[in-house]
């Protein structure tokens, strides 16, 4: 089996268990923090595991790779945090819509902090996507498992939106360590995660059902440790490109899940709003143009 083919195959799978996440939260009942906590300690076991089969504890760090990827951890943990507490208010399907904002807003931290150029086409693909998240905010969920109030529910909606910022944070921060192996990175993120937590988990009351625990190593273990070995393997052996068009096969899992699981009807607006974000996260991505010529030239 060649790179690509191994690499595609990683990567669908990565996609496909991340998908399912926002099930997991949903069907545990667990509190955020607590499941959280946990998926860290278990993490960083796995991952710690795996960094030594890859040899990624090899060499040193420095004093500088260690803070940036510190800061990186913090900003992971609380977009964990706000993505998992937006599932119960906004729905799975629409924070994993609003969520996929988060490549707009690394355009803008980009263009911050690197002085990256944001082109037209870009402009044009996130006035699609902010057009998305007004249709989305506009219409309420149709299952009676979120038939919560409406501030509920925008309240999701912005959780789902902070979540993305912190993703972006957490991206521009690892863009900082190119030259530090990336499954050592996650290990330090879930490290950090673990201390982050620790204060607010009742560590005084463990639970005694093996199911609880269970939740919490399948989401440690599976959904952390697994996921971003397959992750990081994935994007070592593909092009850019290819990573980020087998990325979206997150969303579309995560709504079909929804869907199935929940019995969560998109109403009308909300399906718009989500494609057209999902279509415009695409097409900035994979670098699609907006117009038809330059697309498609004649000959």
């Amino acid at each position: 089996m060649n790179n690509k083919v191994a690499g595609t195959l990683q990567m669908m799978a990565a996609m496909l268990i991340s998908g399912t996440i926002g099930w997991f939260v949903v069907y545990s009942g667990q509190p955020v923090t607590e499941l959280l906590f946990w998926r860290c300690v278990f993490g960083a076991a796995t991952l710690l595991v795996v960094c030594a089969f890859t040899g990624s504890l090899r060499g040193k760090l420095t004093l500088r790779q260690v803070g940036w990827a510190a800061l990186g951890g913090v900003a992971i943990v609380l977009n964990w945090l706000l993505i998992f507490a937006s599932f119960s208010r906004a729905s799975i399907s629409v924070a994993i819509a609003v969520y996929n904002t988060q490549p707009f807003i690394l355009i803008g931290l980009g263009a911050i902090f690197f002085a990256e150029r944001i082109t037209a086409a870009k402009l044009a693909w996130l006035g699609i996507a902010f057009a998305g998240v007004l249709l989305i905010v506009q219409a309420r969920p149709s299952a009676a498992a979120y038939a919560g109030p409406d501030s509920a529910y925008i309240s999701g909606v912005l959780m789902a939106l902070g979540a993305a910022f912190f993703y972006a944070i957490s991206a521009i921060v690892t863009k900082k360590l190119d030259d530090t192996p990336p499954h050592l990175i996650a290990l330090i993120h879930v490290l950090v995660g673990t201390l982050m937590i620790a204060p607010f988990a009742d560590l005084r009351h463990l639970p005694s059902d093996y199911r609880v625990w269970g939740d919490y190593v399948v989401m440690g273990a599976v959904y952390t440790g697994l996921v971003f070995a397959l992750l990081y393997g994935a994007i070592q052996k593909l092009p850019t490109h290819s990573v980020g068009a087998l990325s979206f096969l997150y969303p579309i899992v995560a709504m079909v899940v929804d869907f199935v699981a929940f019995d969560h009807r998109l109403k009308p607006l909300q399906l718009v709003g989500s494609a057209a974000i999902v279509i415009a996260a695409a097409g900035m991505t994979l670098g699609w143009s907006l117009n038809r010529t330059k697309a498609f030239p004649q000959a």
